[in-house]
Parts: C-alpha cells; structure tokens; sequence
C-alpha cells in the first residue's frame, strides 16, 4: 500500500495541470465631428496660341508680362498670304487670366475676404445642432444626429482571445 501511494503521489505531481488564458475584451467609441467652413481659390493662367497654313509670320505676337495687379495682356502677331489667290486657315487665340494678387492673410483664424480668381470653391460650416453621443454603462451607443456638415460615428469592438 506504500508502494501504491507513493507511486500515485508521483504521478499526481509529475503531471502538469491544464492551463488555458482566455482573454475577453470591449472597446467603445465615439467620434463626432461639426465641418469647418472652408474656401478654396485657384488662379487661372493666361493663354496665348496661334496655328495657320498658307501664311507668313511677319511680327511675332505673345503674352505680355506679370506684374502684381494687373492683367498679363498680350501682342497680336501680324501675318501675310504666302501667296494671293492661295486658300489658307488661321487660329490665333489669347485667354486672359486672373491677375497676379498679393497674399492672402490670416487674422483669428479668418479672412477679410478671398481674391476673385477663376475658380472659387467655398463650404460653409457646420451647424452642432443636436449633435451628440454617449456610452452606456452596459455598452450601449446613443447616437443624436446635428445639423448640417456634421457626422457621428459609433464603434463596438469585441475580441475574444484563447491560447
């Protein structure tokens, strides 16, 4: 019977017990946002082009120069038949850009205004509203949905994790 206990007291204690980590995890969020009003002004350039068949170049046109202020402005060229009686095709295009301006500058987070360029992209901003958000205490998302230009965006994020 010694033997016997000895042998299981061996045995029971040689073996490694059973382990297994399981690790369970919630995460909740909330993010809710109101858009800033924003504006965009982009400059058009000027363009000058000429094409033509059966004529002479006999002055040279072109843009003029850039200063700050003023238009670029541009030189018609002056052309002659190559020869008369002879048929002939003639392009001769300018696009007046937007003039050259000074910077644009920021106080408080604001401009007095923006410079009257070609393309002019503005957004107004958002409006909270309403707007808003919680987390329970068993989890639970409550979105409001604001005005206009805002989002609300709700998470839940479950793992479970065994090894």
């Amino acid at each position: 019977m010694r033997r016997f206990f000895f042998v299981s007291c061996l045995t029971f204690f040689a073996v490694n017990p059973a382990s297994a980590d399981i690790q369970h995890q919630i995460q909740s969020s909330i993010q809710l946002t109101v858009n800033g009003a924003a504006s965009q002004a982009t400059r058009l350039p000027s363009t000058y082009s000429v094409s033509g068949s059966g004529i002479n170049l006999d002055t040279v046109g072109g843009l003029g120069t850039l200063t700050a202020g003023s238009a670029v402005g541009y030189t018609p060229a002056a052309y002659s038949l190559a020869n008369d009686g002879d048929s002939f095709s003639f392009a001769e295009t300018y696009i007046e850009g937007d003039d050259a301006q000074t910077a644009t500058t920021l106080t408080d987070g604001t401009t007095a205004g923006l410079p009257a360029f070609g393309s002019v992209t503005t957004t107004a901003a958002g409006s909270a509203g309403d707007l808003a958000g919680t987390i329970t205490g068993g989890g639970v998302l409550e979105l409001t949905p604001g005005g206009p230009g805002t989002t609300a965006t709700g998470q839940v994020i479950l793992s479970i994790t065994a090894n």
